[in-house]
């Protein structure tokens, strides 16, 4: 009998399980961790030695969603789970965020991260539980981790905050926050809201965290009932006054590097620097490790370091940044709009070096994602596509299509707009924004916010309000007893930086926001002071787009479909379909619409390249579910001529007999010398007797028409 360990967690309104001993036991580590009817298994494992061609640790977490969980088949042609899709991806970055910096620092063997979901109740969320898997995996295991943390996610319904909310309570939210640390520090945050106060966000974040201690605490328990041994490890130890003597050779002349302000001037001058830093190897033969040369790698590691003391200091020190701005300075801003002739709608976001083009496309009903996983499958009309191309910073470097980094940027922009697009009903279309960085030098994700947002008022897309977005970085003292914290980072101030803390709303609340840090934990007072210092940077930059556009255009493109909506009873919707959707395509090559969709609703989405052909549709289909009033003129056009009279369609599918008496006032003796099929004329619907069969007369509403001139 395989012997199965177990503890149980008070989380919300459920208990979440962690189990380990059972399942995966040749991994270094591995837990079930279960909430209602979902399970996760999490497995752990580490190569034996440490990589010595790389000079960063090698961390891979993979999260996969098996169909077979919620008693499914995968669709498609292979019938099986296949390449990730957008929220695996999303998934292993928000589990890989937080676990990343409490590793050792100089660990560079590969460690793998695998979370597969393998129950599926359709109820709970398994990123929380994938998220506190890998925290408690790595924590039972041998692999030297400094953790453990806990993860939850916060929604605010009618005010009130829920933990661990299931996918029923999270439609109605108003917040969402996924949070992940310890009792007294947060390491991750990913959420969004819809224009979610400052307050509520920040009480959000404090509710989270008074329900981490309790997961952290259990995990503690559970590794010192069965954890294992952490295994000693080989770090990266180069001589230990190796870096002394690079901080000799090159800390003046770094410091004057760094107030180059150009971006491009100050990387010509540090490759410049770094080539003469290695340019002659025997100034380290003193520094040698085992009578081993010292790698070049080692001289480029020392380099970044004192990089590292060298922009951290002028900051501290001299409240100076690289480029000369201080802490809370955000750099040049400019933006237009309307700059790509064709296309629906189009913006261009410049601030400092970092620039993204958003182009705006509007589709139909039939362009909507569809989205499957374990849930039911979704449609979704507003998409948001980052595009990070290498001519971006100045890389000479081909395209091979979206790695996790675009599209976890790209997702992030999303939802800082998602939060002000109108609801469907309000305007039906299937909207796409692409964000193309034609500029890079921090925070590009935030860029293509704002840039977006320009682009969809350009597009007359009715958002509620405008969005910005800005990055807040920070910088700590080595024991953490001080900070300082950054405006708008730039790319240098994200590496050698702490924290990349960004914050997207509009001028009433926030709509999105994420942090990504680099040490193990920020007390939540830091980040309320950094949230404070977005909302600043936020309405700077709002009041900047503004001068561009501030509300969205009253009219869409001329090149973008009309789109028309109708209701028809739901009795009449097989009328308007027609056999085999005969009915429907009759409509459509009458009246030029492209496409005409009708839900079960009764609810009908008519799309064309024109108003005029949109209308002529809506009309059709209007007169198809109309009911015929005895007494009134209608256009008629001739289908069929009899000997005794000529059935005409006087309603889009109704037609009715004119008699051959009710043609003109005197006798015809052969109807076909009066009309013939395709002749137009008015009519008047006199009679529907008791077989429903309808009677029409052409020379009554002759004669009305006359009496109409003559008053």
């Amino acid at each position: 009998m395989i012997q199965n360990e177990s503890t149980e967690i008070p989380f919300g309104e459920q208990k979440l399980v962690l189990e380990t001993g059972k399942l995966a036991k040749q991994a270094n580590g591995s837990v079930t961790v279960t909430l209602g009817g979902t399970t996760v298994l999490v497995a752990v494992c580490m190569s034996p030695k440490p990589r010595a061609d790389i000079d960063f640790f090698p961390l891979m977490v993979e999260y996969q969603e098996k169909a077979y969980a919620a008693g499914k088949i995968p669709g498609g042609f292979f019938k099986r789970e296949g390449r990730p899709t957008q929220k695996e991806i999303l998934t292993a970055r928000i589990i890989d965020r937080p676990i990343r910096p409490l590793f050792p620092e100089g660990f560079y063997n590969d460690v793998v991260v695998t979370c597969n979901v393998i129950s599926s109740d359709g109820e709970n969320d398994p990123d929380v539980l994938a998220a506190v898997g890998a925290s408690a995996a790595l924590h039972v295991s041998d692999i030297p981790f400094g953790g453990p943390v806990g993860a939850a996610r916060v929604a605010m319904v009618d005010g009130e905050y829920i933990l661990n909310p299931t996918y029923a309570q999270r439609e109605s939210a108003k917040l969402e926050l996924f949070v992940v640390g310890t009792k007294d520090s947060i390491v991750m945050i990913e959420g969004e809201g819809f224009e979610a106060p400052d307050e509520a966000v920040v009480n959000g974040l404090k509710y989270a965290q008074e329900n981490l201690g309790v997961v952290v605490d259990a995990q503690n328990s559970f590794r010192d009932a069965h954890g294992k041994p952490k295994a000693e490890v080989p770090l990266f130890n180069p001589h230990p006054d190796l870096k002394g003597k690079v901080e000799e050779l090159c800390t003046q002349k770094l410091e004057k590097v760094y107030q180059i302000a150009d971006k491009g001037e100050r990387e010509t001058a540090r490759r410049a620097l770094l080539d003469e830093l290695t340019g002659d190897m025997s100034v380290f033969d003193a520094y040698k490790v085992d009578d081993q040369d010292v790698p070049a790698g080692h001289i480029h590691m020392m380099f970044d370091k004192v990089e590292y003391d060298v922009v951290r200091k002028s900051i501290f020190d001299q409240n100076r940044r690289a480029d000369g701005r201080k802490s809370d300075e955000i750099r040049d801003l400019a933006s237009e709009v309307n700059l790509l002739p064709r296309t629906h709608g189009s913006a261009l976001f410049t601030r400092g070096q970092t620039q993204s083009l958003a182009v705006v496309t509007l589709g139909t009903k039939r362009d909507e994602q569809m989205v499957e996983g374990l849930q039911a499958l979704t449609y979704s009309n507003f998409m948001l596509h980052y595009n990070f191309p290498a001519f971006s910073v100045g890389e000479a470097r081909g395209s091979r299509g979206p790695g996790r980094r675009e599209i976890g940027h790209g997702a992030l922009a999303a939802k800082a707009i998602k939060g002000v697009m109108p609801e469907k009903e309000d305007f039906p279309y299937t909207v796409r924004v692409v964000s193309e960085i034609l500029e890079s030098n921090g925070s590009s994700s935030m860029a293509s916010v704002c840039a977006g947002c320009l682009s969809l008022m350009a597009a007359g897309v009715p958002i509620s309000n405008p969005v910005a977005g800005i990055s807040i970085g920070l910088v700590l003292t080595d024991d953490g007893s001080d900070y300082r914290l950054l405006s708008d980072i730039m790319g240098l101030e994200d590496h050698h930086g702490d924290m990349d803390f960004k914050v997207a709303g509009s001028r009433e609340g926030i709509t999105a926001i994420q942090l990504d840090l680099k040490v193990q934990g920020l007390p939540l007072e830091v980040l309320i002071k950094g949230i404070e210092q977005a909302r600043t940077a936020r309405l700077h930059i709002l009041d900047s787009m503004a001068q561009t556009i501030s509300k969205p255009a009253e009219d869409i493109s001329e090149f973008a479909p009309k789109i028309l909506s109708t209701t028809v009873p739901q009795d009449k919707i097989g009328e308007v379909i027609g056999p085999g959707g005969k009915m429907i395509k009759r409509i459509m090559e009458e009246t030029g619409a492209e496409t005409i969709d009708i839900d079960d609703d009764g609810n009908v989405l008519i799309a064309a390249a024109n108003t005029a052909a949109a209308m002529a549709a809506k009309s059709f289909i209007d007169g198809l579910v109309e009911l015929p009033q005895v007494g009134k003129i209608y256009n008629a056009k001739v289908a069929k001529v009899t000997n005794f009279g000529a059935f005409c369609e006087f309603m889009p599918g109704r037609q009715g007999l004119v008699h051959v008496s009710e043609l003109a006032d005197e006798y015809i003796k052969d109807v076909n010398s009066v009309v013939k099929v395709g002749d137009e004329f008015k009519v008047k619907l006199v009679e529907i007797d008791q077989m429903k069969r309808m009677n029409l007369s052409k020379k009554q509403a002759d004669a009305e028409e006359k009496a109409q001139a003559q008053k």
